[in-house]
């Protein structure tokens, strides 16, 4: 019985090594090539360095501004963040426990739109937008879209996770006197720490890796670039055209971070789409 269940799991095993590779190498590619310079990345036939180039990461932080884009990607990342957490789970609660007139109709409006990908046509309209509250040349255009923008997968994640905690303990705090603000932040809102997490780990990715909306609102002022922005400005810019060894270098260290931040969060972020999917 044992033999046939190891038969029968080899082809998975060697289909999952496979799917794991094919993830694995272009980050593992990325990483051998920050270490050689632009000529052993252009014509050298060799995958690996013959001589470890750990001044790239040096030069890309020193030359290419690169401390200036970190700071901004932080910066832009923690309010998004904290924003996002804060607007997903507190409309994630309101559909889930309150009534009021519409409520159907809206979170089917809301949904609908989840089937709607005009991509890049939304840029006009929030550009316009932004430029009316005099935003659009800066980051805190990018972090108002993110934060008050409806993102549909995290208002899912929230309700279905709150679908899940039993209403007896609304009812219990509402006969203690509790207000409908009051059961959500005193009792509730503790209990959402996984929930807190998905969301966290979904906002953060998306915004650190966001190419085209911070790149249009930080068109004309370069200083205020992200991470991403400036790794791929780097290839139009002056010195660095050719600085291939410089793009790689800066590539991992906008990899980094996300990667950290993923596995210390792994943990609660599986939890919190498995309660949420199962729970909704």
């Amino acid at each position: 019985m044992k033999k046939r269940q190891l038969l029968e799991a080899i082809p998975k095993y060697i289909f999952l090594t496979l799917l794991a590779a094919l993830v694995i190498f272009p980050i593992f590619y990325i990483l051998v090539s920050s270490l050689k310079n632009t000529a052993s990345i252009l014509a050298s036939s060799s995958f690996f360095p013959k001589t470890l180039s750990w001044d790239n990461y040096v030069r890309a932080w020193n030359l290419s501004n690169f401390k200036v884009y970190t700071w901004n990607s932080i910066y832009m990342c923690a309010i998004i963040v904290f924003g996002t957490i804060v607007t997903s789970i507190t409309s994630g609660y309101v559909f889930s426990r309150s009534r009021f007139i519409g409520k159907k109709p809206l979170l089917a409006l809301i949904t609908f739109s989840m089937f709607i990908s005009a991509g890049s046509l939304f840029l006009f309209p929030q550009l316009n937008i932004a430029k009316a509250l005099n935003l659009n040349n800066s980051l805190w255009g990018v972090i108002i879209i993110y934060i008050f923008g409806i993102n549909v997968t995290n208002l899912y994640l929230a309700k279905g996770f709150i679908d899940g905690i039993p209403k007896e303990i609304d009812e219990a705090a509402r006969v203690d006197g509790c207000s409908f603000f009051r059961i959500f932040w005193s009792i509730i809102f503790p209990l959402t720490k996984p929930l807190i997490a998905t969301v966290g780990l979904l906002a953060f990715m998306n915004s650190w890796n966001d190419y085209l909306l911070p790149m249009v609102f930080t068109l004309g002022n370069p200083d205020k670039q992200p991470l991403v922005v400036g790794i791929v400005s780097m290839k139009s810019s002056g010195e660095s055209v050719t600085s291939w060894d410089l793009m790689m270098a800066g590539t991992v260290m906008a990899v980094i971070p996300m990667l950290v931040v993923f596995i210390a969060l792994n943990k609660y972020f599986v939890s919190g789409l498995t309660s949420g999917a199962v729970k909704g």
